[in-house]
């Protein structure tokens, strides 16, 4: 996490604690302040035999400087509103900060002869990034010191750091605006040196072919679709790199990756519902590609490459997916052969594979689970973890032929903690826990895992962390976090800055609304298309559950959500007014049906199938009847709030990428 990062951090929480602390001193947080008035210019936006009036549509012209002076006023409109919690905001700051380790240093991972890692120095914003050859007393190679290649920049990011199979050349992409738009460099690890080679408007991330000197990469479209798979050999002109595969159809984007063998490059080309792999064997990369698996409709699969032959993570006829196999050649799905069965229950998630075992990410009951399988004897086992609500993931595990598995694990009350394995002896072995500064005890917290009945009687999880000396008797303030899209879930981890909120009396809860996939593939269906009112609905019964269990009451009940969900919390401002003292909608996705109707906004035609298309008035009406930008009333709700501002498809075009 970066200090700009932390700024916003700061922020919400000063905000939330301002709403809270001032509305129950009964202060006010604002006066004589007048806030900023947006020019109305009229737009009619009309289909489907229907005129919608929109004053504000020319805030989309993002480089209008009339556009940049209103952002600048508004600005300074919260500065001032603000400005009483300008000390809390600074003592938060420190606060936050404190807690996190600043000469921090990530657990070191072996790799082809060389053990990689990143580490922080103090005060500095970006990490390096080093390794060291076979063994961790060899000395420091430092591959990228980034606060070195940040300074002059407003913004830095390094992305999609990727090896050469000799490991002597390193490609990395660099994006300076925050537009996901990378330019791709060639570091020669050796001399230190840049190579000439740059390759611009790229997705940040270049597979290598076993060569050492050909990589593939994608490029992006106007909308930052990425489109194009190129093919570059080092030292020629990135002008002349050759196009290896175009993907016209504008709901798709498409990828590029290698398999753990080494032994193939996969290009996967995928929209919400469908994929469809190619291979290039890596040793011959001049050939052209084969198709995996012909695309169809509703149909999504993975593979892996295990000695001679895949395993096939897919749907077909499996909607919380299963696992098959098939031998190397015979790659349409008509060879395959199941190995783990469909489960309702069970949501299949990914797989690890190694030599002689594969490591299983599933979902239960909305918790993730680690499956061990034995390839030799057909035997597995499920690892066993103490708490009843955690987050539990494979990590970083290049090695093909070892025993030993990374895993990372945490819960609302314990850092994140990675262990190593042994797949055969079932023994475990913590390398490291994130250290959290100041007086942390994680035996001060408590958490919990709710189970709430909603309108229709499903019911919906609620995770929940709150400080042993809370008390949980309605007259706590509650922080309710919600996402409920994409398939996304959000897990019950640890949080070192949400402290800041549980010392001082606040239960953080979560609800896992649908929309994610926390209760597997039918709990994502149950909360997209024309079935979207349910993550609303959710979230609202969630809140009450609350209040009626006597967690908290509306007083001092907020809401959160962010991108996504800045859509969900802006929709239930709408839907249900006085159920909340405050709602925190960071960059909101709040203008759907305007923003879903311009092909030209990044991702719009990639998530048809996750919101509808509105060109179609089915899909047109549904999203206009929860739209929040379409569904502000004139009402006024005096809460002890600020100024709401509902950021539209304006700070989408920004903002949306974020998922």
């Amino acid at each position: 996490m970066n200090f700009k990062d932390l700024f916003v951090i700061t922020l919400l929480t000063a905000t939330i604690l301002s709403f809270f602390f001032s509305c129950t001193k009964k202060e006010k947080l604002v006066e004589n302040v007048t806030p900023p008035k947006a020019e109305k210019i009229t737009k009619e936006l009309t289909i489907h035999e229907d005129t919608r009036i929109d004053n504000y549509y020319w805030l989309n012209e993002k480089e209008n400087p009339k556009v940049i002076d209103y952002l600048k006023a508004e600005n300074a409109y919260r500065d001032a509103v603000m400005e009483p919690t300008k000390e809390l905001e600074e003592n938060l700051y420190k606060e936050i900060t404190g807690r996190i380790k600043q000469d921090d240093m990530s657990v070191p991972y072996l790799d082809n002869g060389y053990y990689y890692y990143w580490r922080y120095e103090e005060g500095k914003e970006y990490p390096i990034h080093a390794r060291k050859k076979e063994t961790l007393e060899a000395d420091e190679e430092i591959m990228l010191n980034v606060p070195e290649m940040a300074k002059g920049y407003n913004y830095y990011q390094v992305s999609g750091k990727n090896i050469s199979e000799d490991s002597k050349i390193l490609a990395f992409g660099v994006d300076t605006v925050s537009r996901r738009k990378y330019d791709i460099y060639f570091k020669d690890l050796r001399s230190g040196e840049l190579l000439s080679d740059v390759l611009h408007n790229t997705s940040g991330y270049a597979v290598w072919a076993n060569d050492n000197k050909t990589v593939f990469y994608t490029i992006k479209d106007s909308t930052l679709r990425p489109y194009k798979v190129m093919k570059h050999v080092l030292g020629q002109d990135p002008a002349k790199d050759v196009e290896i595969y175009h993907e016209k159809d504008n709901t798709f984007f498409v990828g590029v990756g290698k398999t753990k063998s080494d032994k193939y490059i996969e290009i996967c080309s995928s929209h919400t519902l469908s994929t469809e792999v190619k291979l290039i064997e890596a040793d011959h990369p001049d050939q052209p590609y084969t198709i995996f698996q012909k695309r169809e409709k509703d149909h999504e699969y993975r593979v892996y490459h295990h000695i001679n032959k895949f395993y096939i993570l897919t749907n077909w006829k499996a909607k919380n997916f299963r696992l098959m196999e098939t031998e190397e050649g015979k790659t349409d799905k008509r060879y395959w052969k199941e190995v783990i069965p469909h489960r309702t229950d069970v949501l299949l998630q990914n797989i690890t594979v190694f030599k002689d075992y594969l490591a299983l990410g599933e979902r239960k009951n909305g918790i993730r689970q680690l499956r061990v399988m034995n390839l030799i004897d057909q035997s597995d086992y499920y690892i066993e973890f103490d708490e009843d609500s955690y987050v539990v993931f494979s990590t970083a595990n290049p090695t093909f032929d070892t025993k030993i598995l990374r895993y990372l694990y945490t819960s609302m009350t314990t850092p994140g903690s990675t262990f190593d394995y042994d797949m055969t002896t079932q023994e475990k072995t913590l390398l490291k826990m994130e250290e959290v500064g100041g007086e942390f005890n994680p035996d001060d917290y408590r958490s919990e895992r709710l189970w709430a009945t909603v309108r229709d009687s499903t019911q919906v999880p609620i995770s929940l962390v709150y400080h042993k000396n809370t008390m949980k008797d309605s007259n706590s303030p509650l922080l309710l976090y919600g996402y409920g899209s994409y398939g996304a879930n959000m897990e019950p981890y640890f949080s070192s800055t949400r402290l800041s909120l549980l010392n001082r009396g606040f239960i953080y809860a979560i609800a896992h609304i649908r929309g994610g996939s926390e209760m597997g593939r039918y709990w994502y269906e149950d909360g997209k298309l024309l079935k979207k009112k349910n993550t609303f609905k959710d979230f609202i019964d969630c809140a009450e559950y609350l209040v009626e269990q006597k967690y908290t009451n509306p007083t001092k009940l907020f809401a959160a959500g962010e991108s996504a969900g800045g859509l969900l919390v802006s929709a239930v401002a709408n839907m249900r007014p006085g159920l909340f003292k405050g709602i925190i909608a960071s960059v909101p996705w709040v203008d759907v049906v305007t923003t879903m109707l311009d092909e030209s906004v990044p991702l719009t035609t990639v998530e048809f199938d996750e919101w509808g298309n509105p060109k179609d008035k089915e899909y047109y009406d549904y999203m206009l009847s929860y739209s929040p930008y379409d569904n502000v009333r004139l009402r006024i709700i005096r809460h002890c709030m600020l100024r709401p501002v509902f950021m539209t498809h304006r700070c989408n075009i920004l903002s949306r990428s974020n998922g």
